[in-house]
């Protein structure tokens, strides 16, 4: 991957919360949430980004602002008054996945400028949670069909709406999303008939390309031409928080590059480009979950593990 991608500027819009993790009783707290993750993930990888999202303005709304800006992050306000920061309670499990118990609020009652954005990320309770999540899916039927939008529901079971109310949200996202990725705990959450069929709903609902992942059993793209498999990267677990995250931005931002937004959004790609993106997004998560927290790789550490990686989509 270059190191900058110049030519576009993306917007995602979403929560942020700081991560209270607790590890074998022992706690200690991290800026996250899945959109700030994402958002991170991009600007490390040359993508101009800009965060719309809401904080408040105490101790730890501060640490989220610091830390985005850290690795230039534009951010834009859409909360009109917040009262506390959102939070998530993280507890590590022996193979290094994470639970959650959430304390958040989301509103979006002030929507941002769309306009020079030519890539707009959407996900998790940002998309999904009432009622911010339906003003957010009518400001995304609104952009020009020349932007880009993306979509991960990261489905957060206990602060969303009934599977059916929830489902027929995330189809609305796949109407407009050219790219869409999901877990295999989504989609079993959103599909509890069919988990299998996920990939082959959401393009029914106009997506172009679909992604699901499945931990450690890797991970396939799948568009109307068929599907690429993808396995993990094989690295030693430190934990699993933004992995996924890491996933969508290394997928996003190796799509902008490789093939680029106009043909993404009219749907002209080819196999080995898409083989290309994949196998980076991919690459992105493995460095993420060798280490601590949500860290998602820059474009040289990304670059230099590529260069050395012997994994292959089929």
């Amino acid at each position: 991957m270059s190191a900058s991608i110049p030519s576009v500027r993306a917007l995602v819009i979403g929560e942020a919360l700081i991560d209270i993790v607790d590890r074998a009783g022992v706690e200690s707290e991290h800026v996250g949430g899945s959109p700030l993750n994402v958002a991170v993930g991009l600007s490390r990888l040359g993508v101009d980004t800009t965060f719309a999202t809401e904080f408040a303005d105490d101790e730890r709304g501060r640490l989220i602002a610091a830390h985005v800006e850290d690795s230039g992050v534009d951010v834009v306000q859409t909360a009109v008054d917040q009262e506390r920061t959102s939070t998530a309670r993280a507890r590590i499990g022996a193979d290094g996945s994470a639970t959650y118990d959430f304390d958040l609020s989301w509103e979006f009652a002030r929507a941002p400028r769309t306009d020079g954005f030519g890539i707009v990320h959407v996900g998790s309770v940002g998309a999904l949670r009432p009622p911010g999540a339906h003003r957010v899916v009518e400001l995304l039927e609104a952009l020009p069909h020349d932007v880009l939008v993306s979509f991960d529901p990261n489905v957060r079971p206990a602060l969303l709406p009934s599977v059916a109310e929830t489902r027929d949200l995330v189809h609305r996202y796949a109407a407009r999303a050219t790219v869409v990725k999901l877990s295999d705990e989504d989609a079993e959450w959103l599909y509890p008939d069919d988990p299998s069929s996920a990939a082959a709903r959401l393009l029914e609902q106009g997506a172009s390309i679909v992604v699901v992942t499945r931990g450690a059993h890797g991970s396939t793209l799948s568009t109307r031409a068929g599907d690429l498999h993808v396995p993990t990267l094989p690295v030693e677990v430190v934990d699993t928080i933004g992995a996924g995250d890491s996933y969508m931005s290394g997928l996003i931002a190796a799509l902008a590059q490789k093939i680029g937004v106009e043909r993404l959004v009219e749907g002209r790609f080819e196999e080995v480009e898409l083989r290309a993106a994949v196998l980076a997004a991919a690459t992105a998560a493995g460095v993420t979950v060798s280490r601590a927290g949500a860290n998602p790789p820059t474009t040289a550490e990304l670059d230099a593990v590529l260069q050395q990686s012997t994994i292959t989509a089929f």
